[in-house]
């Protein structure tokens, strides 16, 4: 599968979901691509830690962050790799577009605040357009960085409803120390100790939501 991790606002979590999401599938005995879709470079960095230190399962990760380069390596790359998880740019780009136009899901995470739940209108838009020539592609949205209690996730949720081009998935993320200190040492909170096991249910739940039975 190719899976893309997008939107157009920064600082929703994209690379940790889409770190996540590789190795979650790596620990699945799957060989996984993650490209780092991203001219910051984050997800690179989170492999090159994780390489560094020895951590298995590997994880393949390049850089591309141009659209037409975007789409020849993935192209090359498909029939090589079980999966590829897309992390991409904050930012309405041709990278984006190119990502989003190759994939079978569309992973959106948005935060439970309202400048998060603003910008999913552009997003929906963008959708809109990319879905004109790909109609089969599913779109999907997260909340990331979820409450751990209060109405604003339920508000944030509800408002998804507004953007008829992609769905909301009832498996949130919860703020959590656990997932930003595995992120930082190139890790996946489904491998980090101590465990988190709530974490742990919740990462495994959005993974099943991205994949099926795939």
């Amino acid at each position: 599968m190719i899976v893309c991790v997008g939107n157009t606002k920064g600082g929703v979590g994209k690379t940790t979901l889409a770190l996540n999401l590789a190795i979650a599938r790596a620990l699945q005995g799957r060989e996984v691509m993650l490209i780092d879709g991203d001219r910051q470079e984050t997800a690179q960095t989170a492999i090159d830690i994780r390489a560094a230190a020895g951590k298995t399962p590997s994880i393949a990760c390049a850089v591309y962050s141009e659209g037409r380069t975007l789409i020849t390596q993935v192209g090359l790359m498909r029939s090589k790799f079980d999966d590829i998880i897309i992390d991409s740019g904050g930012r309405d780009s041709a990278a984006l577009r190119a990502a989003m136009g190759m994939s079978d899901v569309v992973v959106v995470p948005f935060a439970p605040r309202s400048l998060d739940v603003w910008a999913l209108a552009q997003l929906d838009s963008l959708v809109e357009e990319v879905k004109g020539a790909h109609p089969n592609m599913r779109v999907i949205a997260v909340l990331n960085s979820a409450d751990p209690q209060g109405h604003d996730n339920e508000d944030a949720a509800a408002a998804v409803a507004d953007y008829p081009n992609m769905q909301y998935v009832a498996t949130p993320i919860r703020r959590r120390k656990a997932i930003a200190n595995a992120a930082g040492q190139g890790m996946s909170i489904l491998e980090y100790t101590p465990k988190d096991a709530k974490g742990i249910e919740e990462m495994n739940a959005l993974a099943n939501a991205v994949f099926g039975s795939n």
